[in-house]
């Protein structure tokens, strides 16, 4: 199962102290089974232009219902660069773990998850549902702290 990830086309028009997780937030979610092949999972993150492919099993063959497992971000595919690509799955190398975040809570909290668990890619979920609908990463976070201080200044090189 993977999504098209929409990324934000400009700068975020709410500041950090502001913003909640849906306003910096990309929608969908790029994923994966846990038994496709490593070197699958490199594809997509360079296809999508993406840093962590989300990991999920299905949990009821009847209903469709999936699961989280992990993350694969993409330290953990540099980590795993050593063995059969081939071979080792999603399944193995997730390690990062999949931490979610309700779209309506604020985005310091969502930082603040990030921190906590050193992770730069927190999945968002719906309030109600509670079932994923995007993802917002420590990129995000950089674009809403930024946002409303006006175009990047040119530093001196060194």
């Amino acid at each position: 199962m993977a999504y098209v990830v929409r990324r934000p086309e400009q700068e975020l028009p709410v500041a950090f102290e502001t913003s909640m997780v849906g306003d910096a937030m990309s929608r969908g979610i790029i994923s994966c089974p846990p038994e496709t092949p490593l070197r699958v999972v490199s594809r997509m993150m360079a296809t999508f232009g993406v840093h962590a492919i989300f990991v999920f099993e299905q949990e009821d063959e009847y209903d469709g219902a999936l699961r989280p497992w992990g993350v694969v971000s993409d330290l953990d595919l540099v980590a795993a660069t050593q063995l059969d690509l081939d071979t080792i799955t999603a399944g193995v190398t997730a390690v990062t773990p999949f931490v979610t975040v309700a779209a309506d809570r604020p985005l310091g909290e969502a930082a603040s998850l990030m921190a906590q668990h050193g992770i730069a890619h927190l999945a968002v979920t719906d309030p109600l549902s509670r079932q994923p609908i995007g993802v917002v990463s420590t990129l995000d976070v950089a674009r809403a702290v930024a946002a409303g201080h006006g175009a990047c200044e040119t530093f001196p090189s060194a």
